[in-house]
């Protein structure tokens, strides 16, 4: 016989976080009612927020697929293995890619409104990166602000996806890199120093006589950042305005040996009316960051897929992406977004 232990000296608690058993699907049948209208004789059919009005999947798993997919980066046979382990729900790569074709159409609304925002900008960022499509190199576009990011994939890197995107009727400052195109669009440009410094970094770590060059500009925009962190007044910014120009000219009109210095020496000299817009323009920021970070996901993605098959899913991706980044931006929960977009 096992001797009683009495009563405890001591209790511990144990909190514990589980998560539910794999959750069965929930099969809902719904009864349509068609009606004729009195008046005109045309068809009128009884709609239900909770039930998509094309196939045969409801709202909650069009915006898993779409989330596992653009969100969590999944490949469409991952994405089934998900739903079949989580829910027992067994659903073809063909038409898990349909269902995000049906997400990317429940939020045509809210990307055509983001483009409308896009184009309405004093402010915008806007970079590219390469992508395939169909094994054909295309280019991925972003244009950001702190609000919205708008996407789009074109076949073209140059001034007519600018003009397709922002029309002429464009009146912002755009912040870029210093592709030519840009400029061939606007004369209102920032051009950007993290491009600059890091291209001038590079080039003093080979070469001796870039070195001072690389400190000076450094110096510049150190300089220029701290002066412009109290937000002073217009008179004051002109006169840094005028200060730097002044010291960066000083810098371009010095002799260097070596061909790769004047190089970039005429790169600075050609972009020389775009190095200080942010200096005189309250808002705009010294380097395009903003859409170097807004093209990120999509670099990690191409690693991810390769190449887009299509324009079914170069417009698809660019549909979801465009939201999901915008969501993020301004704290939304993406999952509540979409359903909400779904059931609209």
């Amino acid at each position: 016989m096992e001797p009683k232990l009495g009563d405890p000296f001591s209790v511990e608690t144990k909190v514990i976080e589980e998560i539910p058993e794999p959750q069965p699907v929930i099969v809902t049948e719904y009864n349509i009612a068609h009606y004729t209208c009195p008046h005109c004789q045309k068809e009128v059919v009884a709609t239900d927020p909770s039930c998509p009005k094309e196939g045969i999947f409801g709202n909650n798993v069009i915006a898993q697929a779409a989330l596992l997919k653009y969100e969590d980066r999944l490949p469409h046979r991952k994405i089934r293995n998900a739903l079949i382990r989580q829910y027992g729900l067994d659903i073809s790569p063909a038409t898990i890619l349909d269902l995000t074709r049906r997400a990317a159409d429940a939020v045509q609304c809210e990307y055509d409104t983001i483009l409308e925002r896009v184009r309405n900008a004093t402010i915008l960022y806007v970079d590219e990166t390469s992508i395939d499509v169909q094994g054909k190199k295309h280019w991925i576009w972003a244009f950001t602000t702190p609000a919205e990011t708008f996407v789009v994939i074109r076949n073209s890197r140059g001034t007519k996806v600018l003009i397709e995107v922002l029309t002429r009727r464009f009146k912002g400052i755009i912040v870029c890199d210093g592709w030519k195109p840009y400029a061939k669009f606007t004369n209102r440009i920032q051009r950007c120093w993290a491009h600059l410094l890091r291209e001038s970094k590079d080039l003093s770590e080979k070469i001796a006589e870039a070195v001072p060059l690389h400190r000076a500009l450094n110096r510049l925009h150190d300089k220029l950042i701290d002066a412009l962190e109290s937000d002073p007044p217009p008179e004051t910014r002109e006169k840094l305005l005028h200060n730097a120009q002044a010291t960066l000219n000083r810098w371009l009109k010095r002799g260097y040996g070596s061909e790769k210095v004047e190089k970039l020496i005429g790169k600075i000299e050609n972009g020389f009316d775009y190095w200080f817009t942010f200096v005189t323009h309250p808002g705009v920021e010294s380097t395009n960051n903003r859409a170097e970070r807004a093209l990120r996901e999509h670099v990690v993605q191409r690693k991810i897929v390769g190449t887009l098959r299509n324009r079914k899913g170069t417009s698809i991706h660019e549909r979801i992406m465009t939201v999901l980044a915008t969501w993020a931006q301004q704290g939304l929960n993406s999952l509540q977004m979409m359903r909400a977009k779904l059931s609209g």
